[in-house]
C-alpha cells in the first residue's frame, strides 16, 4: 500500500508544482522541457542493460507517439492549472481513462461489462453537470474546450500504454519509456527554440519539482501493481489524485469549489470507480 500511496502523492503535487510554476499570463515552455530531461535522464538509470529485440522498433515508433501526447497533455495541464485550477484540472486528467476503456471495446474487442457502460454514462454526465449550468460562466472563454482537450488528450496517452502491454515486448517497457520521455524532451526544446525562450533558474528549478513526481508516480504505481489487483489500485490511484489535488487546491491556492463542482467530483469518482471494476 506505500508505493500506492506514494504514487498518488506524486501524481497530486504534479498539478500543484505546475500552478505553482505558473508565470505572467502565458506558462513557460522552458519549465517542461526541463522536466523531460529529468524524466529522460532517471528513466536511462532504471533502465534495463542489455535487453533488445525486434521489438525496439515498435517501442521506438509507439514510444514517437507517446512523446507526442505526453507534451500535449503537459501543454494543456499547464493551461489548465492557470485558468481552471488544480482542481478540475485534475479531475479530467484522470477521467482521461474513458478512452482506454473504449479503445479496449472497439480494438482489443474486450466485453463492455455493464458496470463499465455505465462508468462511461457517468462520465459524460460529469461534463454536463459541471458546464450545463450557470457555475460554467465562472470559466473563462474556451475553458470547457481546454478541459475536454486534456481529457482526451491524457486519455491517448494512457491508451498508448495499453496498446504496448498488449502488443509490445514486456523486457523493452523501460526502453518504451525512454523513448516516450526523450521524444517528448525533443519536442519541448524544438518549442523552446520556435518561441526563443531560454531556461532561467526558475524554470530549472520548477523543472526538476516537476519531473520527480512526474516519473516516480508511474514508477510506484507499477510497483504496487505487484502486491495489489489492477481492479483496486487503478481506481484508487485515480480517485486518490484527485482527492489530494482538490485538497491541495483548496489549502494552497483558496480555490473555491462549488456545489455544482462537489456534485461531478463525487459523480466522477463513481465513474472512475466503474470504468476500473
Amino acid at each position: 500500500m506505500l508505493n500506492l500511496t506514494l504514487a498518488m502523492l506524486c501524481s497530486a503535487l504534479v498539478s500543484v508544482v505546475m500552478r505553482l510554476g505558473a508565470q505572467g499570463d502565458e506558462p513557460r515552455k522552458p519549465m517542461l522541457a526541463v522536466n523531460y530531461l529529468t524524466c529522460f535522464a532517471v528513466s536511462l538509470f532504471f533502465l534495463r542493460r542489455g535487453a533488445a529485440g525486434a521489438g525496439l522498433g515498435f517501442a521506438a515508433g509507439l514510444g514517437l507517439a507517446g512523446g507526442v501526447l505526453y507534451l500535449g497533455a503537459f501543454l494543456l495541464l499547464q493551461r489548465n492549472v492557470r485558468e481552471n485550477g488544480v482542481a478540475l484540472s485534475s479531475l479530467f486528467m484522470k477521467l482521461g481513462v474513458i478512452v482506454p476503456a473504449i479503445l479496449g471495446v472497439t480494438v482489443f474487442r474486450e466485453r463492455l461489462a455493464p458496470t463499465r457502460a455505465a462508468g462511461i454514462a457517468l462520465t459524460l454526465a460529469v461534463v454536463f453537470v459541471l458546464f450545463g449550468g450557470p457555475d460554467a460562466r465562472g470559466l473563462r472563454r474556451g475553458g470547457v474546450r481546454s478541459l475536454v482537450l486534456l481529457l482526451l488528450c491524457s486519455g491517448m496517452a494512457d491508451g498508448l500504454s495499453k496498446v504496448y502491454s498488449a502488443w509490445g515486448d514486456p523486457a523493452l517497457e523501460g526502453h518504451f519509456l525512454c523513448c516516450v520521455f526523450g521524444f517528448a524532451l525533443v519536442l519541448s526544446a524544438a518549442l523552446c527554440l520556435r518561441l526563443a525562450q531560454r531556461p532561467g533558474p526558475r524554470d530549472v528549478l520548477y523543472g526538476l519539482m516537476l519531473g520527480l513526481p512526474n516519473y516516480f508516480s508511474s514508477r510506484f504505481l507499477l510497483l504496487a501493481l505487484h502486491d495489489i489487483p489492477a481492479s483496486i489500485a487503478y481506481p484508487v490511484y485515480a480517485c486518490g489524485t484527485i482527492l489530494l489535488a482538490a485538497a491541495s487546491g483548496r489549502l494552497l491556492f483558496s480555490e473555491k469549489i462549488t456545489k455544482r463542482q462537489c456534485a461531478a467530483l463525487a459523480l466522477a469518482l463513481a465513474a472512475l470507480a466503474l470504468l476500473n471494476v
